[in-house]
């Protein structure tokens, strides 16, 4: 059963954000769920293309006001 893990990156500005998330998924076993909250808008891109270079996949993206939320699969 796949553990899910929670990252907040809130208030953190490029590329804060994804050095955390990168720094988490490390500790993670393959197929794990991160869950990470962040305000950074730049996360729109490089959240994506983070888990396109390092071989996870994105399993949803959501925004509500400023609010990010990424559900990243680790690969």
């Amino acid at each position: 059963m796949e553990a899910v893990v929670e990252i907040d990156a809130m208030g953190l500005l490029c590329p804060l954000p994804v050095l955390r998330v990168g720094k988490r998924m490390r500790q993670m076993a393959t197929g794990d769920i991160a869950v990470v909250s962040c305000d950074d808008p730049a996360a729109l891109v490089d959240i994506p293309h983070f888990c396109s270079e390092q071989g996870h996949s994105l399993v949803r993206q959501e925004q509500e006001g400023e609010r990010l939320e990424f559900h990243i699969r680790k690969g």
